[in-house]
């Protein structure tokens, strides 16, 4: 994958979702999805997030392949359509974690 050239197409996809993915509302769903899949409803709790909140943000999870749903009955689930992107928030996270140590070290320096 590596290889691939970034052309200017491909950037603007690539900053796309990115994007989507620096709102901690949908980030915080997408979490919610990380073990299960939910409805809305069951979203709504385990966020803290209004209906209109969720749907809205799930919308868009879900145009841009973060999200897959199905239907059952009257209740649509979703669940995470690639759990990979949480690879992306274990990169951050070791980049936040390396970032506080070498503060810690610099102030305890003083």
């Amino acid at each position: 994958m590596a290889d691939i050239p970034l052309t200017s197409e491909l950037l603007s996809l690539i900053a796309e979702r990115f994007k989507a993915l620096a709102e901690p509302a949908r980030l915080n769903i997408l979490n919610a999805l990380r073990e299960d899949e939910k409805t809305v409803s069951q979203l709504m709790e385990e966020t803290s997030l209004g209906q209109a909140n969720v749907s809205k943000h799930l919308q868009l999870l879900h145009g841009l392949g973060f999200v897959d749903r199905r239907k059952e009955g009257l209740y649509v689930y979703y669940r995470l359509a690639d759990p990979a992107v949480f690879q992306l928030c274990d990169i951050m996270c070791g980049r936040l974690v390396e970032e506080a140590r070498e503060r810690n070290e610099l102030f305890s320096a003083r």
